[in-house]
């Protein structure tokens, strides 16, 4: 699919961003776990989320939607093997979290997904697996997974900031003997500790990087109405604070704090955001939020050591905000992002390039010089969508049309995308 964009002077008016695709993920998944039935309301319905139901539906889980928005999820009393592979679509997080799962569970399963999702490592969740007592097969998919109901706690300590190593290392300690601890260089999302707290789960705790479960906790079922995905509107943020002419105001955001990375990245930039009604939701802050464009000039920033993992699937469209930024904008300590579901490194420079820009790359980041007058191209987003979409925000505000391949990707986080990029256009 093509999407074509035209420049615009600014966005106005409000939305309610996509629902929360990490949150999304894991409200499936623990309501899989939960003894009784689980209310899911409001929950993303791109291909990525849907397919973490699916491969939960071949394991014993029924589910009915009660109207658009809300999805009645009763858990199987037994997982039961599977009669196929379990195709995870281009979904890391179904992946990856749901490997935990099944780990701790005496099912013989292969995982496997598209294309983009074949290359992607998981030896980084299958070690921790094998050494709690699972057979995994596949550093990279297909991903074998013999489990086991006897599963013994470890003390793992993980190589990178990752909250998907974290999640399906915790997820496996749900069921395992003893201890389970997780230690991290620095703080990953946190949307799995939040939500087992929540929901009653006893959490083990070491400082701000360790954090661990005891096997044999067990909750009922929920209510969860799942929050905006900051990840997501994202992009319109920054549309917001680059076009002349904008005023966009956010409902239902989710602001976790080990997502909120964006937060600094304006403040340093000189962009004001207003936080309006801040409320919690299963363990979740949620807000509101204006973005208005900035009188002053935009200032370059730097992102780099423990913001990485605060807005790693930001920093394409950051990118794009860094072109229009006085100054040298400067990503470091970013290498994570060669392995998503393409080089957004290397995808993200040579599409500014393309757009007039002087971009330097390196092994794990790039440093972009601004501001930039940006000039419509063609932008080929490698079926990724956070590409896709940067590029979109790019092209409003370039001069003349910006054409992009492959934008079919971005209805695995953002069906509405388009759409929503319609309705609150200020034309020129």
């Amino acid at each position: 699919m093509t999407l074509t964009i035209d420049p615009i002077k600014g966005l106005r008016g409000a939305m309610r961003p996509p629902s929360d695709k990490s949150l999304t993920h894991r409200a499936y998944m623990f309501a899989a776990i939960a003894k009784g039935d689980s209310l899911v309301q409001n929950p993303l319905r791109g291909e990525d989320c849907e397919s973490t139901l699916a491969c939960l539906a071949q394991m014993g889980l029924t589910f009915e939607w009660l109207n658009e928005t809300t999805v009645r999820i009763r858990p199987a009393a037994e997982w039961t093997q599977p009669t196929d592979h379990l195709d995870c679509g281009n979904s890391g997080t179904t992946m990856r979290l749901m490997s935990g799962l099944i780990a701790s569970r005496d099912l013989d399963v292969t995982m496997i997904g598209d294309a983009s999702l074949s290359k992607r490592p998981m030896k980084r969740i299958a070690e921790p697996l094998r050494l709690m007592g699972a057979t995994v097969e596949g550093d990279t998919p297909p991903l074998h997974i013999k489990g086991s109901s006897h599963l013994k706690g470890i003390d793992y300590q993980s190589p990178v900031a990752s909250a998907q190593i974290k999640s399906c290392t915790l997820l496996a300690g749900l069921r395992a003997e003893g201890e389970t601890w997780v230690t991290e260089p620095s703080l990953s999302r946190d949307h799995t500790e939040r939500m087992l707290t929540a929901l009653g789960v006893p959490l083990l705790r070491d400082g701000d990087k360790r954090v661990g479960v005891t096997g044999g906790a067990e909750f009922g079922g929920f209510e969860f109405d799942v929050p905006g995905d900051i990840s997501s509107v994202a992009f319109f943020m920054v549309a917001a604070a680059i076009l002349p002419t904008s005023r966009l105001e956010i409902k239902d955001l989710s602001v976790n704090p080990s997502r909120t990375g964006i937060f600094d990245v304006f403040l340093e930039a000189g962009i004001p955001c207003i936080l309006e009604e801040e409320r919690e939701v299963l363990g979740e802050p949620v807000t509101d939020l204006v973005v208005a464009s900035p009188f002053e000039k935009k200032r370059s920033f730097e992102i780099s050591g423990p913001l990485v993992p605060r807005l790693i699937d930001e920093i394409p469209v950051l990118a794009v905000l860094a072109t229009q930024c006085q100054g040298t904008t400067v990503i470091k300590d970013a290498r994570e992002l060669r392995v998503k579901e393409s080089d957004r490194i290397e995808l993200v420079a040579d599409g500014l390039r393309r757009m007039g820009a002087s971009v330097e790359t390196f092994e794990d980041g790039m440093a972009i010089e601004g501001p930039v007058k940006l000039q419509g191209t063609y932008i080929d987003a490698h079926h990724d969508h956070r590409i896709a979409m940067a590029f979109a925000v790019a092209g409003l505000a370039a001069e003349g049309q910006t054409t992009i391949d492959g934008a079919e990707s971005i209805a695995t986080s953002f069906p509405s995308f388009e759409s929503e990029l319609r309705r609150l256009t200020v034309e020129g």
